[in-house]
């Protein structure tokens, strides 16, 4: 294999509708991606093991098991991105998709050009230039954070985080006690701007404070400025 070949990026596309299905591979491999195609959902993680995709673009209604249920299942082990494809403009689908560890979601009808943007948003986030500071950890109290790694121990135990929830927790935390609003964040972690109602932020604000032992209700280690943004408080991790 050529060294070219080796720097394509892999996206495995699940979606049971084949006809959109070769629509959207056929796009994305004119755009420098090598795809590759499945169509249920209780097939995915034998394809992901044997493929190793640097990206999953995930329909949600799919036959054999649901796309809610194939991302909650791969999450523990898969760390790449998940975009989520609905066909359904609820915040209930696009919270939940979240909730359970996706990246990002598209609503269909898929318009080709959004797709293509999230998709190189997604991929672009773990090739960002580091400055020099590839190596660079945070340290507070009995929190860990190792960027040339990306793993994160709270009190000697490994933290388990999606490749977003890592970059996200990294900004706050290298900005300790500095409040970090939705539009910084959202370019610098989603990688576009805050439209107003997104909700993904926040629901990512939400599973960090859960795995970091914090309080969704009283947050005392990643805290909630009402009208400007986040805060991280680097001496709430003893």
């Amino acid at each position: 294999m050529s060294d070219s070949e080796l720097l394509v990026k892999k996206i495995l596309l699940v979606e049971d509708d084949r006809q959109l299905s070769d629509l959207v591979t056929e796009f994305l491999e004119n755009e420098g991606y090598h795809v590759k195609q499945e169509f249920r959902g209780d097939t995915v993680e034998k394809r992901v093991d044997k493929f190793v995709p640097d990206l999953i673009i995930l329909d949600i209604m799919l036959p054999g098991k649901d796309g809610f249920a194939v991302c909650k299942d791969l999450r523990p082990n898969f760390k790449g991105p998940i975009l989520m494809l609905t066909a359904k403009g609820t915040d209930f689908d696009q919270v939940l998709g979240l909730e359970i560890g996706a990246d990002d979601y598209v609503i269909k009808p898929v318009e080709p050009r959004v797709l293509l943007a999230r998709v190189n948003a997604l991929l672009r986030r773990g090739q960002l230039p580091t400055d020099g500071k590839e190596n660079a950890k945070i340290n507070c109290g009995e929190l860990h954070i190792s960027r040339g790694s990306r793993q994160v121990t709270l009190h000697g135990e490994n933290v388990d985080l999606t490749s977003q929830e890592f970059d996200l927790l990294w900004l706050l935390a290298s900005r300790s006690g500095e409040v970090q609003n939705r539009d910084y964040i959202y370019k610098a972690v989603v990688g576009r701007e805050y439209d107003g109602m997104d909700r993904s932020v926040d629901v990512r604000i939400s599973r960090l404070r859960k795995k970091l032992h914090d309080s969704n209700e009283t947050p005392f280690r990643i805290k909630t400025i009402w009208g400007q943004g986040y805060l991280f408080v680097p001496d709430a991790w003893s």
